[in-house]
């Protein structure tokens, strides 16, 4: 176990203002999430943390993070979507998401119903990850700014998060991060709504 984890479930990601308070949403899955943890570890992937959330790799290429939500906690996987997912589980953070699939729970029970499924998962996860296999991309239909695209690759938990949101917000955050001329200003822009957009929050909410 890692303690920079501990840390996490104590604390939170403390990405957003509501990091390290009691109103952060990762005290609202500390049974779930340490439940999930459990599990995950007995794949033998390396536990991590990067981009401030637990993050599991094998042989330093990411497999799967664990995330608190508003609604939900979730496993995600970074190429779930090479997942055969026999058993129909996996959900998209979001309607364009192409490549993370994640399992989202709600309560310590469904984790436990499902922890031997969890574990193929997890497992199928790792062989795709031994493979080199990867996720064929396609064109985003509302396309990104570059500077957003960059931030994701460095960020995945920015990336599911922003997937998460709906279509809308969606296309409103990258309205409004386009519309500036120069890159340094689509870089601010971006900047100041990250820790709205790891909220799940629109641009005007």
């Amino acid at each position: 176990m890692n303690p920079q984890v501990d840390h996490y479930l104590d604390q939170g990601c403390g990405r957003c203002p509501l990091g390290g308070t009691p109103e952060c949403k990762v005290h609202d899955w500390q049974e779930e999430l340490k439940q999930l943890r459990l599990i995950i570890l007995e794949s033998g992937l390396t536990e991590e943390v990067k981009w401030s959330v637990p993050c599991y790799t094998y042989k330093g290429s990411n497999v799967l993070i664990l995330s608190a939500f508003k609604n939900y906690c979730s496993v995600s996987f970074f190429k779930g979507s090479l997942l055969q997912d026999q058993n129909k589980m996996l959900v998209k953070p979001g309607e364009n998401s192409q490549a993370a699939r994640l399992f989202k729970f709600t309560n310590v029970e469904q984790i436990n119903e499902s922890e031997n499924s969890i574990k193929e998962y997890i497992r199928e996860a790792i062989e795709i990850e031994k493979s080199g296999k990867k996720v064929k991309f396609k064109k985003n239909p509302e396309p990104f700014p570059e500077e957003l695209q960059a931030k994701f690759n460095e960020d995945p938990m920015l990336k599911e998060s922003f997937e998460a949101l709906t279509p809308g917000r969606q296309r409103g955050y990258i309205i409004h991060f386009s519309g500036a001329k120069q890159s340094s200003t689509r870089q601010r822009r971006i900047e100041k709504y990250i820790p709205k957009i790891l909220e799940g929050k629109g641009f005007h909410d």
